[in-house]
């Protein structure tokens, strides 16, 4: 079973409403995977959006990916991100991204406050002292993750509950990093099943 989770946990609710989803892909770009986890959660009777932050770009390795990142730049991601959650954004979404897309999912909620959620699949990232933010939050990362390390990710938690937000960690020993994408190296088919099982419970809480 995933370790490390948060002690305290989300009150269920009976209710279970669909969920508006904004999906991000990783540094990798808009590859398959992302498409597969976008029917995954359709399936589940979300709605779910996927904006390609790289204009149809994609990559084969994770440092042509980071190259393509470093091109257009943060502040331009940043900017393309906003623009493609806008169009949602009144209905109260759920940000969530794998990897380089947790980050940009993450700074996207932590400046909405109509988020309803943040789910974050083996990425997170920084954030300013005064963030304040009252979402739940679940992370999904390898243990150990070499983008993702224990130190990082200690201050990460602390810095988050500081905000206010409720946090949940999973950690699954011996995966890869992007360990839910069947096509690179990373892959974990166990680890990636109890993910989603994990995650869609989640959603369907929120």
């Amino acid at each position: 079973m995933p370790h490390g989770k948060a002690p305290w946990t989300r009150t269920r609710t009976d209710a279970r409403k669909p969920v508006t989803i904004v999906l991000f892909h990783s540094a990798y770009g808009l590859r398959p995977a992302v498409y597969a986890a976008a029917d995954r959660l359709r399936e589940a009777g979300h709605e779910v959006r996927v904006p390609d932050l790289y204009d149809g770009r994609t990559a084969e390795t994770v440092e042509d990916g980071l190259a393509i990142r470093d091109e257009i730049g943060r502040d331009e991601l940043l900017r393309r991100a906003v623009l493609a959650a806008a169009p949602y954004s009144e209905r109260g979404l759920v940000y969530a991204g794998f990897s380089f897309g947790g980050s940009v999912a993450q700074n996207l909620a932590l400046g909405d406050e109509r988020a309803r959620g943040l789910l974050l699949l083996h990425g997170t990232s920084d954030m300013t002292d005064d963030a304040a933010t009252g979402i739940p939050v679940q992370l999904h990362v390898a243990e150990p993750d070499p983008f993702e390390t224990e130190d990082w990710l200690n201050a990460w938690y602390l810095r988050m509950r500081k905000a206010g937000a409720d946090v949940e960690i999973h950690r699954y020993h011996g995966a890869g990093h992007l360990y839910t994408d069947p096509g690179l190296p990373d892959y974990d088919a166990q680890a990636a099943k109890r993910t989603w099982a994990v995650a869609l419970d989640f959603l369907r809480d929120l």
